[in-house]
This record gives C-alpha cells, sequence and structure tokens, in this order.
C-alpha cells in the first residue's frame, strides 16, 4: 500500500473510532437512546388479589430439604440410545409444621376460678405443603433416545412431573423427620411461657377428650 494512501486512510479510521465514541459519550449524557440496543419490556397482566383468608395456625418448626431425583423411562426391548428418557432433578424447598388452633374444641381449655393456672388440650401438629424454593430447583440433566427427541420436536417440554414427585418426597421426609414432634414441642414452650408472663401455670393435658 502506498504511504500516501495510508497517511488517508489510518487517520481515517481514527476519526471514525473517535466519532463514534463521542457519540455514544454524547448520547449517554443527554440520556439518548441508540438505535439497534435490546431492551426489555415487561408487559404482564397486574395481579389479582383474589381471596384473603384468616390464619388460626402456628407454625412451630421448618424442616430444610433437598433430593436428587433420578427418573428414568425405559421402552422394553430397546436400547436407552434409541428410546427412553432419563432425568436428574435437583429439588430443594421447606415444609412447615404447624398446629391449628381452630381444632381446640370446647373445654379443651380451662382456667381456674383464682385465674392462676389453667389447663389446654392441644391438637397435634400437622404438615404443610412443602415449599419448593425456584432459585434451588432445576433440572439438572436429561438424556433422550432419537425417538424421544423426535418426539420432543413436536411437543412442549413439560417438568410439572417432576416437581410433583419432588413434593411427595420432600412430604415423606417430613414424616420421617420428626417435625411434628418439635412442633408440638416449641408450641407447648411458647404457651407456657405466654400463661408465665400473665402470671399463670399452664398444664398440658395429654390425650383426646373423654
Amino acid at each position: 500500500m502506498p504511504r500516501t494512501f495510508t497517511r488517508i486512510i489510518v487517520p481515517s479510521l481514527v476519526g471514525l473510532l473517535l466519532t463514534g465514541l463521542a457519540a455514544v459519550g454524547v448520547a449517554g449524557l443527554l440520556d439518548i437512546k441508540l438505535p439497534f440496543q435490546t431492551r426489555t419490556v415487561d408487559r404482564s397482566q397486574p395481579v389479582l388479589l383474589k381471596s384473603i383468608e384468616e390464619l388460626s395456625e402456628y407454625h412451630a418448626a421448618v424442616g430444610n430439604f433437598e433430593v436428587v431425583i433420578d427418573d428414568a423411562k425405559d421402552v422394553d426391548f430397546l436400547p436407552d440410545f434409541v428410546a427412553g428418557e432419563r432425568s436428574l432433578f435437583v429439588a430443594a424447598g421447606t415444609v412447615d409444621a404447624y398446629v391449628d388452633f381452630s381444632g381446640l374444641a370446647h373445654g379443651d381449655l380451662t382456667v381456674s376460678e383464682d385465674g392462676k393456672s389453667a389447663t389446654i388440650r392441644l391438637p397435634k401438629a400437622k404438615l404443610a405443603k412443602p415449599n419448593l424454593d425456584q432459585k434451588r430447583t432445576y433440572l439438572f440433566s436429561k438424556e433422550r433416545g432419537v425417538i424421544n427427541r423426535l418426539g420432543d420436536a413436536m411437543s412442549t417440554d413439560s417438568q410439572q412431573a417432576l416437581y410433583v414427585k419432588a413434593e411427595d418426597k420432600l412430604s415423606a421426609a417430613a414424616k420421617e423427620s420428626g417435625l411434628t414432634e418439635q412442633a408440638d414441642k416449641n408450641t407447648r414452650a411458647i404457651l407456657a411461657r405466654m400463661f408465665q408472663a400473665m402470671g399463670m401455670t399452664l398444664t398440658f393435658i395429654e390425650g383426646d377428650p373423654e
């Protein structure tokens, strides 16, 4: 390339670059939107309040659980690379244990005549529905045979079955964890402190009413 041509081209390129940078800087200072920029538009509908429910539950304990679901679907007489699929699904969430005070029947709570003591028969703690943590729940991997991949191209991939299975497993784990027993213990402790603050002694009655 001749030197004269090089002397013309190089300054021109530098000038264009500086002009572009200057335009971007000016646009930023003046809050001018440059063309062809990607932007995110939230067109979600407003949140609708469907109902308000009164709660009489004391959530006394919460368990944190995590499980890896290995879900496989095999097809008889066909190897996995031809037909079938296998999914590894990581699920994490919490399960609350609560005592429903609306279950208190007539006579379950009695107060002495002098107001210095009381007796109470509490309902047993129950387990709430698992609450999956969406930030820690995800599909780790999915392997599919050739036939399944062709079928997926013509259908919408749904992970609903995996979410349902994850909730079932978290519920089963919560039942075996002793979470309800801990909730019963915590509820008694908080009620005893509340009555003690009122200058009363609280006694818990075991078993069902006669």
